[in-house]
């Protein structure tokens, strides 16, 4: 493809010599938030004076303070960037929080997979005002292999101008939080302001002159009688696909054969086509009476997202156009009272495509009868694949303090996520030329509910110097997880299926009413804290959390941590725990058929239960816990405006969740399956399910390091931060490839770090940030084979360097208007030798994207 770099886009071009004129820089602030010019107190630039409230039940305290790594981003932070969803707004911000572009990844697609300290999503607990968030409907079942069947919260549908500050505990927790909390937590806190307000207009487009996004929001803070607030905010976004693509070999060769029906680029890829994205929450305070206090927060967020397919070749793709690798074209006898249908060749004697024409004639003559796709859709097709996702939730309690002392927290909460799956310019096979072409596949929902009573209060000792903070609580959830059917065209088994035409439709099956079905789980946990400072320089936390599940039965974890005050300016921190992380009813349950790329071409791959016969007679059980030993150590210093913290964390998994890699279904396995009512068994050439497979080991080093000081009669902040993440899988069993051990092992680059510099003079203000992805592996395709002699499309990619770039004036009080580029200088991930087996142009799991630079402009109206 032409980079659109060599053609003049005045307004990116007016952008960038401002951008790259200016010497105004800006802080990423991993650690604190941005200095502000209005307010140039030091107590603001501080990191010290950042208060969380995770990391302990006690009482919150200073980021510098906390035994474990916190990182803190200001909710005004987000706003400064032109990326438009909170998972990239995440990775900008965190160097040790990945998430790759999934353009064609089935229902990853829809909800991109995020990994925190280079483990899958669900191993991060997500909050949002110290509750936790519900999962999403989604399942990852292409996941790159470290996100491979994970189900995580869809952190997306929170609208940045929400969020008063984001709160990122870089540590174990499960011993505080219960499952998921292996890797770490983020808790989003929402705005709380009575009044006051803003408003955001945001337009952009890459480089190349697609993608073109179009984004409004806006907040408002009211009050809610004079003992009150209500704070609400809303987001509505729409943003244009992207396509870096070249034309596949086989699509290039059909069309050198004289098919002009070939679309070029036969298979598009890139960013997914957002046709609307609407988020919208509110955040309520009430003083009901004295020491207590209402809260409730809730949001409905919906959002409809459409991407791309594999190609399906008009000569070589099976159950549709072939059945023999292309050597000759699948034909449907339609009425076989009147006789057999002829052969009709689709390649040379050599091996080549046969001419168009030729095959065309050969179809025109076939009786009437006999029904060939090359007749219909000559050129192949691609599907475009999409769903419409469906977020709410509601949280509300009442928190306060006893005559006794005690402060409580007893609050409820019911979560919901759906996602109802949509696929077109398809077909179902076996239903020959009646075939509809647009499907509705079915849907997934996740639903959960959850209790909460927290109680904490301090008691003063003899033998302590200050008081022993004592915290403890009860927990009841209840998660579902829910299958509907999808139309019946979708799954149908029509006339052609016993002739070898593929059933149901083509790339994304409809789910069947057998598979249909309402899953569901308790279980209730309780847990105790207490926190005891020894002197002034010397404090430790102790936890401990047994729960109890429906399924599987109960686990108890504990985690001890310690903060040394050695001297004004430095202190030494470390923590220990265990933890785990629970499989997710949909993990347990859940049927689906993925299409993906192995070295014989395009295959379906059905996703069973691990207790379904099939799966069983694979080596398939119950699932269990994933049981994790954390242990992390550290220094905080502290030196006049310098605030450096550097952490060395050391992650044991075992029995770790994940989707085995695709098992080769015998025609003895598809013969069971039939027997056992799948009807569409025929069409798959494997089978995966879920299973406790392997161990890993995840060590790595967080480095961060801020400084702010007076420059030019304004503020200038300089901010960097490393990651260093290394994975190595332990042990594994048969089920699990060699390619994906490299994959979980080197997926994601072990090394990351950003360096930013902020300036503020008067009204102007802006800043640099400089990025570093390290290199990593990706198996293109997924393709499950480690070298390229035996089949698979190992990429090796090299090291990036991205530049953003945004430079802001303050109009009057009111008006901001801002300009900026993500990826000034069009930087890209290395291209690779496999470009034309599928027409990715660039490695599909890069963490730096594959879209290159995009350009912005934004407007802030503050009330």
């Amino acid at each position: 493809m032409k980079n659109e770099l060599n053609h003049y886009h005045p307004v990116a071009a007016a952008i960038k010599i401002a951008l790259c004129g200016s010497l105004l820089f800006s802080t990423s602030l991993l650690a604190q938030e941005s200095p502000d010019a209005s307010a140039e107190k030091k107590a603001e630039d501080a990191a010290v004076e950042k208060i969380v409230v995770i990391g302990a039940r006690g009482a919150p305290r200073s980021v510098g303070d906390s035994a474990v790594p916190v990182d803190v981003i200001g909710g005004e932070e987000f706003s400064k960037t032109g990326t438009s969803d909170m998972v990239s707004l995440m990775t900008a911000a965190v160097p040790s929080f990945n998430v790759s572009a999934q353009p064609i990844n089935d229902a990853s697609t829809l909800i991109r997979p995020a990994n925190l300290r280079g483990l899958p999503p669900d191993s991060t607990l997500v909050l949002v005002n110290g509750k936790r968030r519900h999962r999403a409907a989604v399942i990852t079942f292409l996941g790159s292999g470290i996100s491979d069947g994970s189900q995580g919260p869809d952190i997306s549908v929170i609208p940045s101008i929400a969020l008063k500050q984001v709160e990122i505990l870089r540590d174990g927790a499960a011993a505080q939080y219960g499952s998921d909390a292996i890797a770490g937590v983020i808790n989003f806190r929402l705005k709380d302001a009575a009044e006051g307000g803003s408003f955001e207009v945001k337009s952009g487009q890459f480089y190349e002159g697609d993608g073109d996004l179009r984004q409004i929001s806006g907040n408002i803070g009211l009050p809610f009688t004079d003992n009150g607030f209500a704070n609400i905010s809303g987001e509505f976004k729409q943003a244009d696909p992207t396509s870096r693509s070249v034309q596949r070999d086989d699509a290039a060769a059909s069309a050198a054969a004289g098919n002009t029906f070939i679309a070029d680029p036969a298979q598009v890829w890139g960013s997914p086509e957002f046709k609307r994205d609407a988020k919208l929450f509110a955040n309520v305070g009430l003083e009901v009476a004295k020491n207590r206090e209402f809260y409730l927060f809730t949001n409905w967020a919906e959002r409809d997202v459409e991407g791309g397919f594999y190609f399906r070749h008009p000569t070589t793709r099976s159950g549709v156009y072939s059945n023999d690798g292309g050597e000759s074209l699948l034909i449907g006898n339609l009425d076989e009272s009147l006789g057999a249908c002829p052969s009709v060749a689709a390649q040379n004697p050599d091996g080549s495509i046969r001419n168009h024409g030729a095959i065309q004639s050969d179809v025109d003559a076939l009786p009437a009868h006999c029904f060939t796709y090359y007749g219909m859709l000559p050129g192949g097709f691609t599907p475009k694949f999409g769903g419409v996702i469906t977020d709410t939730a509601i949280a509300s309690g009442v928190k306060g303090e006893l005559d006794s002392g005690w402060a409580f927290d007893a609050s409820m909460s019911v979560g919901r996520s759906e996602v109802e799956f949509y696929i077109k310019n398809t077909l179902n096979a076996s239903l020959g030329p009646d075939t509809p072409r647009a499907f509705s596949p079915g849907k997934y929902v996740q639903l959960e509910k959850a209790a909460n009573l927290d109680f904490n209060k301090p008691f003063e000792l003899d033998a302590l110097p200050y008081p022993l903070n004592v915290a403890g609580g009860v927990e009841y959830r209840d998660e579902t997880f829910e299958i509907y059917a999808g139309d019946a065209a979708s799954f149908e088994v029509g006339p052609l299926a016993s002739q070898g035409f593929g059933i149901g439709s083509n790339g994304f099956p409809g789910f069947k009413p057998e598979d249909a079905g309402s899953f569901n789980r308790y279980s209730y946990a309780a847990y105790t804290e207490l926190g005891a400072e020894f002197s002034d320089h010397f404090r430790m936390d102790f936890a401990l959390r047994f729960e109890d599940f429906e399924d599987f039965g109960d686990t108890t974890n504990g985690k001890i941590t310690a903060r040394y005050q050695a001297t004004d300016e430095i202190a030494f921190r470390a923590a220990a725990s265990t933890g785990f992380r629970a499989p997710t009813v949909g993990q347990s349950n859940v049927r689906n058929v993925t299409t993906s790329f192995s070295p014989a071409g395009l295959v379906d791959t059905a996703t069973l239960p691990p207790t379904h016969p099939i799966s069983i007679q694979k080596g398939g059980k119950p699932l269990t816990p994933e049981e994790s030993k954390n242990f992390s150590v550290g220094t905080v210093v502290e030196v006049n405006d310098w605030y450096v913290t550097l952490d060395y964390f050391h992650i044991k998994v075992e029995d770790r969740i994940s989707q085995t890699s695709s098992l080769d279904l015998t025609p003895e396995d598809i013969e069971a399956l039939l027997a056992l009512g799948v009807k569409d068994a025929s069409s798959f050439t494997g089978v995966k399910y879920f299973t406790n497979d392997f161990d890993t080991t995840t060590q790595g080093l967080d480095l961060v390091a801020n400084y702010s000081f007076d420059l030019w009669n304004g503020r200038t902040g300089l901010a960097f931060a490393y990651n260093w993440t290394d994975t190595t899988v332990d042990s594994y069993s048969s089920n699990i490839s060699e390619a994906k051990v490299e994959q979980l092992e080197r997926g994601l680059p072990r090394v990351r770090g950003s360096f930013t510099v902020n300036q503020n003079y008067g009204d102007w203000k802006g800043y640099v940030r400089l990025n570093h992805f390290g290199s990593f592996y990706e198996d293109h395709l997924d393709s499950g084979v480690l070298t390229a002699a035996d089949g698979g499309l190992p990429i090796e990619v090299g090291s990036a360097i991205t530049t953003d770039v945004e430079l802001s004036y303050t109009v009057n009080d009111s008006y901001e208007i801002s300009v900026g580029a993500q990826n000034l200088f069009d930087a890209y991930p290395d291209e690779h030798e496999w470009q034309g087996v599928a027409g990715s142009k660039y490695p599909t799991t890069a963490v730096m994207g594959i879209n290159g630079g995009f350009y912005y402009v934004r407007l802030n109206y503050n009330f």
